[in-house]
């Protein structure tokens, strides 16, 4: 039988770092933050991942400030909400460094999102149906049912 290859920190970190970075321009992007969600859980949980400090948020929630939690894995680095018992055991960073940036990966979304699934022992979701409308591909034209119609290519000369 064959043996399955464990991700790495590495490999794990930079599918999260894609995943991570379609999810802020999805139309739908609760699949994405959920995948990162429990993938950051499973991390943590098993001392892959650390929990670095707190910073304020860029983007404060109703005019309110508040924090997010900064997450490493690997040589990259991820913010979460923080929750209520992060703030007594982590300590708080201040202002976010912009100068930062991660490392950008050569990873397709589609092998991030089968690494991601593959260590949760995840089923990938089937995919659903796009519940948007498409245009049809035939239009019928102000000819149909004109008997005295023909093609452009067939006509006569006009006569004046």
């Amino acid at each position: 039988m064959k043996e399955k290859h464990t991700l790495t920190d590495q490999e794990l970190a930079e599918s999260l770092f894609i995943i991570n970075r379609h999810a802020k321009t999805a139309p739908d992007p609760k699949e994405l933050y959920d995948l990162k969600k429990h993938t950051i859980q499973k991390l943590l949980k098993h001392n892959r991942a650390k929990k670095v400090g707190l910073h304020y948020s860029d983007h404060p929630k109703l005019s309110q400030q508040h924090s997010t939690l900064l997450i490493q894995v690997a040589n990259y680095y991820f913010h979460i909400p923080a929750q209520k018992k992060d703030f007594q055991g982590v300590r708080h960073l201040g202002k976010l460094d912009q100068n930062y940036r991660n490392p950008k990966p050569r990873l397709s979304l589609s092998r991030a999102k089968k690494n991601l699934y593959r260590y949760l022992n995840w089923k990938p979701a089937a995919s659903k149906a796009d519940p948007r409308p498409r245009p049809n591909s035939y239009t019928p034209s102000s000819y149909l049912g004109s008997m005295n119609f023909k093609p452009w290519n067939q006509r006569g000369k006009r006569t004046r």
